[in-house]
């Protein structure tokens, strides 16, 4: 019996990787079911949200595209995306490089403190933005649901810079700057091209969220700032219109398409 253990012993340290993996495959597959399935439901005929569609067609595309309310938020939420990637990596990477590259008093509760969003439910950020930009009357303008979405967008930013921050030689800063070139000019013609496709992959990814971000645009927008998800959700509450699936299909490729631009990135960046 003695004689068996090791053998038992080398036996379960075989099955319990692959019955680890196994669950994390049946796990994932569950997860991301529900939104496949949307994708053969968005070529349907437009009448109703069937699995499978009895007929196919491109129906439901074309009600979206064709219809000026959804091209509207549709295009509310590119342009508050764009807004909020540009000031996520602005505010992001002067953050982050200011971390890593200065020594003061407060580093660790300062790098606590700008991560904090990241933890912090969507709910609360979303009634504590309400209650501080209504005060400034910026509550369903463009510019709020900005300065809204940047405050959980910048965190993530400051991470991935963190990363590519971490792969850049001090060296080549203090060459630089022995031979004369200023911080700035350190940072614009060194640090940044080095970090450029960790910036890239945090940029994408600050887009994504604040183009998916529903909770907080939802306390912030109104009518006329209305962004896509908001729309969604509105039209999910009242009716479920079948060209949801259609603008659900669009979302996952495109967040597919991120997804995989962001890793091919990641790969060319080691």
């Amino acid at each position: 019996m003695a004689d068996r253990l090791p053998g038992a012993a080398s036996l379960a340290e075989r099955l319990l990787p692959r019955i680890g993996i196994a669950a994390a495959i049946f796990g994932y597959v569950f997860l991301v079911l529900p939104s496949l399935i949307v994708i053969p439901m968005s070529f349907g005929t437009g009448g109703e949200l069937v699995f499978p569609p009895r007929s196919y067609s491109l129906e439901l595309y074309r009600q979206y595209f064709q219809e000026s309310t959804w091209m509207a938020v549709t295009a509310q939420s590119v342009k508050v995306g764009l807004a909020t990637m540009a000031a996520s990596l602005g505010l992001g990477f002067s953050a982050a490089y200011g971390i890593t590259r200065a020594d003061f008093t407060g580093k660790g509760p300062l790098t606590i403190l700008l991560l904090s969003p990241m933890f912090m439910p969507h709910i609360a950020v979303a009634l504590a933005m309400y209650l501080y930009l209504s005060q400034l009357g910026l509550v369903g303008t463009t510019f709020g649901l900005v300065a809204a979405h940047t405050v959980v967008t910048v965190p993530f930013v400051i991470v991935t810079a963190f990363t590519g921050l971490r792969y850049v030689d001090r060296n080549l800063e203090l060459a630089a700057q022995t031979m004369g070139a200023g911080r700035l000019r350190i940072i614009w013609k060194v640090v940044l091209p080095l970090v450029m496709p960790s910036l890239v992959v945090a940029g994408l990814f600050a887009f994504l969220l604040s183009f998916d971000e529903v909770v907080i645009s939802y306390f912030i927008s109104s009518v006329q700032s209305e962004t896509l998800p908001v729309k969604m959700y509105s039209s999910i509450h009242w009716e479920i219109s079948p060209v949801l699936a259609a603008i659900s299909s669009l979302l996952t490729v495109l967040s597919f398409g991120a997804c995989v631009a962001m890793s091919l990135l990641q790969r060319n960046d080691r």
